[in-house]
């Protein structure tokens, strides 16, 4: 059977003559070699790129000093700049921080009595001071709680705040069975701030507290100790009124603290101090503090339980 001859579909290169002998210039060849070179270039650049740009990171790794691998600290590298941080800038206690947060809310509260009536003489107003205690502001309009017994009685009262200014103020409300006040200052600085209050539910005994007010009338000063009990009674030196529900504690405190805050080391108020316990006639503090929860306080200034 005959064959279909089959014919490929690309021209036939011209042969050369048969009295010529083939021969190849040498600039052809030369031509063809950068031709392929530039081919194969244009065929790898990306990797080509990639590549040049990992040694260039590699070599500036390798070159810059900051960059280099260095070795873990051992443990007694890592105490000494601890300890030599320390000594740098020594650590703020927990005390100082809740004294720097409660005290643009804590204020000097006296009672006055008119001339003739017992009392201490303040010739700068021309009264006489029948008592002086301490007082937290709780609401910004100059709304302050305090003991009652640090004002009862008294004719005038006068208040001071932080910033040094002081403003007569008047009575809202009492509460006689928990011995507070609740106090309106008529003229109040710009930039009072009211104190944070906290519930005393999760108070516990063992817990760091501070107590800040006007101890003998020096202040404001502060003083730090512990929950040391609480739900305590505690009655008056008169025998008149017994208080409960009461937070003990250990926090120096003497006359002139009665209506200042007991505050937590977060700042927080979580009672108003009310009482010391005296067994004997001097008046000054051997340990045993009490402070009427906030939550009675609260009450009494005609704020919502927490």
């Amino acid at each position: 059977m005959k064959k279909v001859p089959l014919y490929s579909r690309s021209p036939r290169a011209a042969e050369p003559a048969a009295d010529v002998p083939a021969m190849v210039a040498p600039a052809a060849t030369s031509g063809t070699r950068r031709s392929r070179v530039v081919a194969a270039l244009s065929r790898h650049e990306r990797r080509l790129w990639a590549f040049a740009l990992i040694v260039l990171a590699a070599a500036f790794w390798w070159g810059n000093p900051m960059l280099a691998t260095k070795p873990p600290l051992t443990m007694e590298q890592i105490d000494t700049a601890m300890r030599q941080s320390i000594e740098d800038k020594p650590l703020v206690s927990a005390a100082s921080r809740a004294y720097e947060s409660i005290i643009p809310s804590v204020v000097r509260v006296v009672g006055l009595m008119t001339e003739g009536d017992d009392g201490k003489d303040d010739k700068e107003h021309g009264t006489v001071e029948r008592g002086v205690g301490s007082g937290v502001v709780i609401i910004d309009n100059g709304t302050i709680l305090t003991n009652l017994h640090v004002v009862n009685g008294a004719k005038k009262i006068r208040v001071t705040f932080f910033d040094g200014s002081e403003s007569d103020a008047v009575v809202l409300n009492t509460q006689p069975e928990n011995d507070l006040a609740v106090l309106r200052a008529r003229t109040i600085p710009d930039d009072l701030e009211a104190a944070t209050m906290r519930s005393t539910a999760d108070l516990s005994p063992g817990d760091e507290v501070i107590a800040v007010g006007y101890p003998f009338g020096i202040g404001p000063s502060v003083s730090s100790g512990i929950v040391s009990g609480l739900k305590r009674q505690f009655r008056s030196p008169d025998g008149q009124q017994m208080l409960s529900n009461l937070i003990q504690f250990d926090a120096a405190a003497n006359p002139g603290n009665s209506g200042g805050p007991l505050v937590t080391m977060d700042g927080a108020v979580v009672g108003i101090v009310t009482a010391i316990l005296n067994p004997n006639r001097q008046r000054v503090f051997i340990g045993i503090g009490f402070a009427m929860p906030i939550e009675n306080a609260a009450a009494a200034a005609g704020m919502p339980p927490f």
